[in-house]
């Protein structure tokens, strides 16, 4: 499902209406729980928080004149999804996360390298996920990134 969106009011508003709650709840729970110094934006067609090129000049080394991913937000065909690239990039993070999510939901965690997939959005754990925002700051995913992802 690709939404052609310029904000993530846009986005939200291009919804359909079964995900718009969930969607704006999973955002304001981010936003809300996100270190400062990440942006929110729209970035590969998805609501995305990323580290800005004013505090990473660089930018993502597949493409510098983007910012640095580190957080999106879509809402795909059969599910909504969190993309967390700071899982994908610290184990510390993902095992702490993979241990936690039983503890807040019932249902099987359905996750890949840094995906979260929601197929019913009555079952995302928006706690955990604000507590997940809080483990990484700008500064640290850039050193994590400098260190395990940048291609020299």
């Amino acid at each position: 499902m690709t939404i052609d969106a310029k904000t993530p009011d846009d986005y939200i508003a291009q919804l359909p209406e079964d995900r718009k709650e969930a969607v704006s709840k999973l955002r304001e729970t981010i936003k809300k729980n996100l270190p400062d110094g990440f942006e929110e934006c729209i970035n590969y067609k998805m609501i995305g928080y990323v580290v800005p090129h004013s505090l990473y000049p660089d930018g993502y080394h597949c493409d510098p004149k983007l910012p640095l991913p580190f957080i999106n937000i879509a809402s795909q065909k059969n599910f909504v999804a969190l993309y967390h690239m700071g899982m994908y990039a610290n184990p510390d993070v993902l095992d702490w996360f993979v241990e936690e999510y039983p503890k807040h939901v019932k249902t099987k965690l359905d996750m890949g390298k840094s995906c979260i997939r929601f197929k019913n959005t009555q079952n995302i754990p928006f706690e955990l996920i604000g507590e997940l925002c809080q483990k990484i700051g700008p500064q640290d995913w850039i050193d994590t990134y400098e260190q395990n992802i940048k291609k020299a």
